[in-house]
């Protein structure tokens, strides 16, 4: 759950740009902020593609080329990869190839397959167990509901942006909330849960909103964002302030935003494309911040709504445009976000990418659609399991 910081390499940070060229209709300079990104894969046996427990074997094959890049997870079938801090989207997804190369290679070794899938498509053959871990088990006892039947690991991928102070990060939270759901549309990727299809595109979203705090985040400044944190740990509300699982929110040991709205997706470019997308928009959105432009009103019940529908339909019908409150094709939504960024994707050297990202998404559909697409040439699951395998390994 920590994304990991060099000692050796600049710290998440941001670099300003020339201001953009005439015709622009921004004062700002862009800016190019560092990222990160954390994701959780499920570990799934070879034969049954059932999810299993054997984390921790495959952490102790890959520690000793990844180190502490590589950690468990709440569930012993889980485990978790973090990037350093770079600006550079290519060294980015050299990065994440990397890890996932490394951890199938481990996974293999100990009979299973690493898979990104945001919920698992085939039930657990046993109950899971929790990681051997202290804040762990003491999560489990006080928050028993959320965990339930010990069958149900949900896995997401974060974004980290970096920031130069916590004012600055939720200053940019407050910037990206009309975003979110959008982005989270864009990285839907659970539509199947332990033998079922939900009808919906990310059913992670519903079951990860049975631990506290996960949503939309509140519009704070900083004074407002420690009360709240210090009275959500006084109260037992939450164990301990790592435990805030607003959808953006800023990291309690490194200078970051971290966004938490996306399943984990098996095919890599969408996940580049998820993590230049939100260091686009900070971008710009930070020197806005920086000129003391307000943040956009959200009527908190609407911008529920449009998690609801991203969730629901991911980029397939429609959603809610939070600021206006009309239903709005997902794609144009996701045009209005690209044509927001683009400053920020220009100044980052990602415009072209994300465009040609976007082309291919548009022609061969979100995570969802091509997980249901493996499900119906044979009404398997096991060939949905199969593909996802297969793609989170294609890096």
């Amino acid at each position: 759950m920590s994304l990991a910081v060099s000692t050796s390499a600049p710290h998440h940070g941001i670099r300003t740009l020339a201001p953009l060229g005439p015709g622009s209709g921004r004062s700002a300079a862009a800016v190019v902020p560092t990222m990160g990104v954390e994701e959780e894969f499920l570990l799934v046996d070879r034969r049954s593609r059932a999810p299993v427990g054997r984390a921790a074997r495959v952490i102790e094959a890959a520690s000793g080329r990844l180190g502490p890049l590589v950690q468990p997870e709440f569930f012993t079938a889980q485990v978790e990869t973090c990037t350093s801090p770079t600006s550079s989207t290519a060294v980015l997804r050299a990065e994440l190839a990397w890890l996932r190369a490394e951890l199938v290679r481990a996974a293999d070794a100990q009979d299973c397959l690493l898979v990104g899938t945001g919920t698992a498509v085939i039930p657990p053959e046993h109950p899971l167990t929790i990681t051997p871990d202290e804040r762990y088990r003491r999560m489990a006892v006080r928050f028993a509901s959320a965990v339930g039947g010990y069958d149900q690991p949900v896995c997401g991928c974060h974004v980290h942006v970096g920031v130069s102070s916590r004012a600055q990060a939720l200053d940019l939270a407050n910037r990206l909330r009309p975003w979110l759901p959008t982005l989270q549309a864009l990285s839907a990727n659970s539509p199947f849960d332990r033998g079922r299809d939900t009808g919906h595109a990310s059913w992670r979203a519903f079951e990860h909103a049975r631990w506290p705090t996960v949503g939309p985040a509140p519009f704070l400044d900083e004074a407002s964002y420690e009360r709240i944190a210090h009275d959500l740990v006084q109260c037992g509300a939450l164990l301990d302030r790592r435990m805030i699982y607003w959808y953006a929110r800023p990291s309690e040991h490194v200078p970051t935003l971290e966004i938490r709205v996306a399943d984990v997706n098996a095919r890599l470019d969408t996940v580049v494309l998820l993590a230049a997308l939100v260091r686009g928009l900070a971008g710009v959105l930070l020197p806005e911040g920086e000129e003391g432009r307000p943040p956009p009103f959200l009527e908190c019940g609407r911008l529920r709504e449009a998690h609801r529908l991203a969730a629901v339909h991911g980029l397939c019908g429609e959603g809610l445009d939070p600021v206006g409150g009309a239903r709005v094709p997902v794609w144009d939504m996701l045009e209005r976000l690209r044509e927001r960024a683009a400053p920020g994707l220009a100044a980052a050297g990602d415009l072209l990418l994300v465009d040609t990202m976007l082309d291919r998404l548009r022609a061969e559909g979100g995570g969802a659609a091509r997980q249901r697409a493996a499900h119906v040439r044979r009404g398997r699951l096991s060939d949905v399991v199969d593909s996802l395998a297969r793609t989170t390994a294609a890096v």
